[in-house]
């Protein structure tokens, strides 16, 4: 059996062996971009304790703000479902896509035409130069996965990775019902 390919759209999943990497432990990332000279994604199991409103006071919006990975963790990002309110937004793949007009979300998010099972926001971002990413998948960082979720907004983050795990079989199955902290165990 061949192993899949990273792509735009696809999943990263955190290899067990990464357990002691701060930054990626347990993560599931979201492949918005991915070329010969780079790839960019988001996590989407890292939910952080602020909101939009505790980032941009202006908006009264009680949305989480996930952790996005450790590049320019000061920027805001976002993936969504609706490009049909978001102008200038980038399809990602069938029914995700990545920013657009940043205006016309403050005003949609005041007047609450947004739910929350249609956007996700982040701070920072997953980043990897040419052949980086590649060179992880060969040291077994990462295992690609396709989205196979049916809304990827509305999945439960504490779950994710150990599911996903589970859905690959084998010796995965063991760390995915390891603890958190292995050294509880």
């Amino acid at each position: 059996m061949s192993e899949l390919k990273p792509h735009k759209g696809s999943l990263l999943i955190a290899e067990p062996s990464i357990l002691n990497d701060d930054s990626f432990n347990r993560s599931i990332i979201l492949l918005t971009e991915h070329n010969d000279s780079s790839s960019v994604g988001f996590i989407l199991n890292r939910p952080l304790k602020f909101t939009i409103k505790d980032i941009i006071p202006e908006i009264n919006c009680p949305f989480t703000v996930y952790q996005g990975g450790p590049v320019e963790q000061d920027n805001l990002y976002f993936i969504h479902k609706i490009p049909e309110l978001i102008p200038d937004s980038i399809q990602v793949s069938d029914n995700i896509y990545w920013g657009g007009n940043f205006e016309s979300l403050k005003v949609l998010l005041d007047e609450n035409k947004i739910k929350s099972t249609d956007i996700r926001f982040f701070l920072g971002y997953s980043g990897w130069g040419a052949n980086q990413l590649e060179n992880e998948l060969l040291n077994n960082s990462w295992f690609v996965s396709e989205n196979d979720f049916e809304n990827i907004f509305s999945v439960d983050n504490e779950s994710l990775w150990k599911n996903k795990l589970m859905q690959k079989g084998g010796e995965y199955k063991i760390w995915a019902n390891a603890p958190s902290d292995i050294h509880l165990n």
